[in-house]
This record gives structure tokens, sequence and C-alpha cells, in this order.
């Protein structure tokens, strides 16, 4: 984590460093550790074979030879993060190793226990989430800068590519991320040249976004996604795969719920929509208000200090600065596009991945289990973070839209 240098200028209303966020890497976790202290060996090792247990259907009686390994070695952000990210996915596979129709209704002790104090140290729910799944699991392959994931799950070369698009999406990000600082710094100071030229670095990181998420197609076969990395994603809240959720055992008599891995819990668009003041509908907020329960604590009191500050659209608004206004829109433009974009590729990956799924389904030769392929139905018309997709990434769209100042 790079030191703000905010020390030159007159100081910032938002440091980025004090929110956990990098100046290089954005909400990224900057050079994640790759290995845990040698205690916790049993893990790193169920983590590093995870596709093959899984789609030989032995990582269950293998979780449960586990020993119960204390949390207690386990020092700073980074070994808590590796952790929580060694859990998360040996959780996901353990729940998901026989597909929807052979799922469990607990997680045992020796895994259940260590999982939720390594969530609770961090302030993470205890499944895997986009802090996980994402922003903590990269790593350098080479010094050229090609880039690799630390864990991985049934889905071969389709995983790895979902999992690194998405990361070069948030790395896209990054100078988006520091011209929401100067932005609020300019609002304040009523600075209509540094305000301008911090929205027209917010509106070029957009853009570049939603280039990199154009790789997605390049990366990952639908097919996989829909039939084998999906329902790794998929939580236990809204899913009637599980719809009574899931015992904790030895933290919770009583079963647990929790979404799945969603975009929804990026921080970054969270960020843009408080800045741009950006209004969802109710429903439609609501939700997206509970997937920051899922973002690590600093980056949602990121979202909240935006939140709270002064409103860089009523200062828009006021100016009168045609220059200002057509930069101010040119964000949320840039904005929509990315979200009706994100729409095609959720088309393609899951609306028409599920209607071919549904075909074969119909073959007689059909059978159980992701290991074979055979593509879950319980979330055909949900997202894994269990909101109705399409109705819901079509009202973030609109709204989104709606927020465009009128000439």
């Amino acid at each position: 984590m790079e030191a703000s240098d905010d020390t030159e200028e007159p100081p910032l209303p938002l440091a980025l460093a004090r929110f956990q966020v990098s100046e290089e890497f954005g909400f990224l976790l900057p050079d994640p550790l790759t290995e845990l202290p040698a205690p916790y060996g049993p893990w790193m090792d169920l983590a590093q074979q995870l596709p093959q247990l899984i789609t030989s259907h032995q990582l269950r009686s293998r979780v449960h030879q586990m020993p119960q390994l204390s949390t207690q070695h386990l020092r700073g952000r980074e070994e808590l993060h590796l952790a929580h990210l060694v859990l998360s996915f040996i959780t996901m596979g353990y729940v998901w190793q026989e597909g929807e129709e052979g799922t469990v209704q607990v997680l045992p002790r020796n895994l259940a226990v260590p999982y939720w104090e390594v969530s609770q140290a961090l302030g993470l729910p205890p499944i895997l989430s986009h802090a996980d799944f994402v922003l903590a699991n990269w790593r350098r392959k080479d010094p050229n800068g090609n880039l690799d994931t630390i864990i991985t799950l049934p889905g071969g070369e389709s995983l790895r590519g979902f999992i690194l698009v998405t990361l070069l999406v948030e790395k896209a990000a990054v100078p988006g991320i520091k011209a929401i600082t100067r932005a609020l710094g300019a609002t304040l100071q009523c600075d209509e040249d540094t305000l301008h030229r911090a929205l027209q670095e917010l509106a070029g990181a957009i853009e570049a976004m939603r280039e990199a998420l154009r790789r997605m197609h390049d990366y990952v076969d639908p097919e996989v996604f829909y039939s084998v990395i999906r329902i790794f994603l998929s939580g236990w809240k809204d899913n009637p795969a599980m719809a009574h959720g899931l015992i904790y055992e030895g933290v919770s008599p009583e079963p647990l719920e929790f979404s799945g891995g969603s975009a929804a819990q990026s921080t970054v668009l969270h960020a843009f929509d408080e800045l741009l003041g950006i209004c969802h509908r109710q429903d439609t907020a609501a939700f997206l208000h509970r997937m920051r329960e899922y973002m690590p604590p600093p980056h949602r009191a990121f979202v909240e200090e935006i939140h709270g500050a002064v409103s860089l659209r009523q200062l828009v608004l006021s100016s009168g600065d045609r220059r200002l206004r057509a930069a101010f829109n040119r964000c949320v433009s840039a904005l929509a596009d990315f979200r009706s974009y994100h729409i095609t590729v959720v088309t393609k990956y899951i609306a028409v991945a599920a209607a071919k799924a549904k075909a074969r389904r119909a073959e007689p030769s059909a059978r159980a289990g992701p290991s074979a392929g055979k593509p879950p139905s319980a979330l055909e018309a949900k997202g894994t973070g269990g909101s109705h997709i399409f109705s819901f990434l079509k009202s973030i769209r609109d709204t989104t839209r709606e927020g465009m100042i009128s000439a």
C-alpha cells in the first residue's frame, strides 16, 4: 500500500491509503501472498488440487480428513486475505462438488470454524466473494508482467480467463478511482478547471473498463462458463438449490444464508455511482446496498464517504459551465454504455448458454455433477448473487442514463 502523497498540496478529502486503496492497483490487493505459513500446509495442499479433487469427487472426503487448524498463526492483512481466499475456494468446492442436486446442509467444523474466524478478522462474509475471487487472487507469472491466478476451480483456461479479464477491468478503473479524490477536492474548492480534468479522467477510465471487458470473448468459453464454472460462484441465499442456507458447524446451530459472488460486489461502480449522484430504483438499490456487505470494510467506507461528500452534481448544475456539463455527461454516458455492454456479455454467457444447456438437458445422455458438465438449472434466470439478472441489469443501466444533465 503506497503512502498517499498529499503533503505537497492541500489535503484531499479522500486519501486513498486511508481506505486500503492503492494508487497503482485501486481496489485490487497489491501483490497478494501466494503461500501461507507452514502450519497451514493442509489448507494449501487441498486448495492447489481443487480442480482434480472436485472432478474426481474426492474433495469432501479429503476435507473430512483435514485437521482443524487454529487461525492464531495468521499475521497481517495479506495472510488473512490468502487464508480467506483458500478457505472460500475449498468451501465452494465442498458445497457444489456433486452439482445442485447433491448439495450439503452442513459445512464441517474443521472448515467452518477457521473460515468464520478469518472472515470475522477481515470483516468479510464466510463465502466466496468478488474480494476473494478477483481482488486477492492474482500473481505475476513471470517478469514480463503476465498474470495468473493463485487458486482455481474446475473450468480450466476459461475460469482463469474469467478471473483475469475481471481483474483487468478493475485495473482499468484505477485512473477513475484517483479522479474521484481530485473531483471531490475540486468540488470543495469550487475549482472548475481541476474538476473538468478529473471528470475527463473518470470518463476515460470507464471507457477503458469497457474495452477490458471485451476481452472476455477471447478467453472465456460460454458453455464452460455456464455449465462448469457458474455453479461454484453460487451462494446459499435466494437460491432454490439451497433454499435453507448452510449450517456452519461449531459456529451456529441455525443455517446461515449468504449470496454468491457477483459483479455487484465490486466497489468500483458503487463509487462512480455515488460520485455522479446516480439514484437507482428502490428494489435495485436495496440489492446493491446488500452487496456492499461483501466488500472489505475499508472499501465500503470509501463508498460511504463519497456518498456523504458535497454534491458534485449540484456544483455542475449550478455552475452553468457547458464544458463542465459535457464532461459530467460523458462520464454518465460511459457508465451507461459499460452497463449496456455488460448486459450483452451476460446475454451471451447466461441467457444464450442457458437455452443451449436446457436443450442438452433434454437429451438422454445428460449426466450428474458439474464435473460431467451438467449445467445448473436453479439459477437460469438469476445471477449468482441472487438477483433476477436481466431486470436488475437493465434497471441499473436505465437509471444511470437518467443521471444525464439536460442542456
